[in-house]
């Protein structure tokens, strides 16, 4: 029914009109029936061999994220859209798949790269799964090398921007994401459940611990995300504004998400107009480059994935979250800390559940003469995992400087070691 018709060209014109900067989004998780047809090795396939319907969509299917429809097809549609449009970034969505994909792709890539079969396990101790965890990311970071050099031919000025990142439970390395990243987008959109009104924040202190200072945007919502969304639905002024608020606070810029065109219902309006208007007077203060935390509290990728595996939530994220309730209450200014990227100057670290840490780490604080010295640091009870040789876990009780090892205790809502 568009027929002739550019309602996107029409956008970008509009845009253009007003001065504004143009970021395309795309989102190659799934396809139409005819994409099946023509192309159905292009489909993701579940462990039993059956191409994948879509869970929500049903007329679609889910796609290969690591196969030739993104490689090959999605880089074509990339560059159709950059030479056409002139955009200044592809902000791609849902593109690293929707779980484990047994294709003939896969199954053939994973095997020339490991030789081996694709996991049937989820067990990160288990040799397949842990080959296919490493072999997952350095096959997305192809992909987003891919796009993005693909891009800057046609628009040096344009880069690709996926869709990812955050803290221990994100999915790729964000140590190698602050190095390809120009910027970064928070994608949380709002709290639901118990969430505490915090953790946009969290999310903030997160990706500045991988960006330095790149720019990352907080992605919020106007509408409900609980379990059951409706998209069409408003969250009220308070909720909107104290989520956004800690966001900024922490150093995310305000980028706001309206699905559909339809308003309705408008009471969303004002209370963002507000937020905007307030950000635009108030920015240039928002921008201190210097940071005064006192203390650095670790989060780990490698020990959420190694460690927790399907577990990270309460074996690993949960200590951080309890180390995050606790510090706020007691009014410490902190930072969050990849421990991929530690700073050795001014930082005190106090890390929580680190159970698989980068080997070159391990050893710098298995130094029997000489133990690491972060300012006035101390390390309190970790255990650690040899990565090389993915090793038992060997519970170790660290002592650094002549500190004492913090004792267990409980904060509201949480604990901490």
């Amino acid at each position: 029914w568009l027929g002739d018709t550019d309602p996107f060209g029409y956008l970008v014109d509009g845009c253009r009109k007003l001065g504004m900067v143009v970021i395309a989004r795309t989102d190659p998780h799934a396809a139409h029936q005819d994409v099946y047809d023509a192309h159905p090795d292009w489909i993701a396939v579940d462990a039993e061999g059956s191409p994948r319907r879509h869970w929500s969509c049903g007329d679609y299917w889910v796609t290969c994220a690591l196969g030739p429809y993104n490689f090959e097809f999605m880089t074509e549609v990339t560059r159709e859209i950059v030479a056409r449009y002139g955009v200044e970034g592809i902000f791609c969505n849902r593109w690293s798949g929707s779980g484990m994909c047994y294709c003939r792709h896969c199954r053939e890539n994973f095997r020339n790269a490991c030789g081996m079969d694709l996991p049937r396990s989820s067990d990160p101790q288990d040799p397949p799964r842990r080959h296919y965890m490493l072999w997952r990311q350095e096959r997305l970071f192809e992909l987003w090398r891919l796009w993005d050099a693909e891009i800057q031919k046609i628009n040096p000025a344009a880069r690709f921007i996926p869709n990812t990142g955050g803290g221990a439970m994100s999915d790729l390395d964000m140590a190698t994401i602050g190095k390809l990243a120009p910027m970064m987008v928070a994608d949380r959109q709002g709290r639901h459940g118990l969430v505490a009104a915090w953790a946009n924040g969290k999310n903030g202190k997160e990706y500045r611990a991988a960006l330095g200072r790149k720019p990352a945007a907080g992605l919020f919502s106007v509408g409900l995300e609980e379990p059951h969304r409706w998209k069409d639905a408003v969250q009220s002024d308070a909720e909107l504004r104290v989520w956004v608020a800690d966001g900024i606070a922490q150093g995310l810029r305000p980028w706001y998400c309206k699905f559909a065109g339809t308003l309705h219902d408008r009471r969303w309006l004002a209370t963002v107009e507000d937020i905007f208007t307030w950000h635009h007077a108030n920015e240039k203060y928002l921008r201190n480059l210097d940071n005064l935390a006192t203390v650095g509290l670790v989060y780990s990728q490698q020990t959420a994935n190694f460690y927790g595996g399907t577990a990270a939530g309460a074996k690993v994220e949960q200590h951080v979250l309890g180390f995050y309730q606790a510090l706020i209450e007691a009014r410490i200014p902190f930072e969050m800390v990849h421990d991929r990227m530690l700073d050795a100057e001014n930082i005190e670290l106090r890390i929580p559940a680190y159970e698989a840490g980068e080997t070159e780490m391990i050893d710098l604080f298995e130094r029997p003469d000489d133990p690491p010295y972060f300012g006035s640091a101390h390390v309190l009870m970790f255990s650690v995992v040899y990565p090389a040789e993915f090793q038992a876990l060997k519970d170790k009780e660290w002592n650094v400087k002549k500190h004492e090892p913090v004792k267990y205790g409980r904060v509201k809502n949480g604990d901490f070691a």
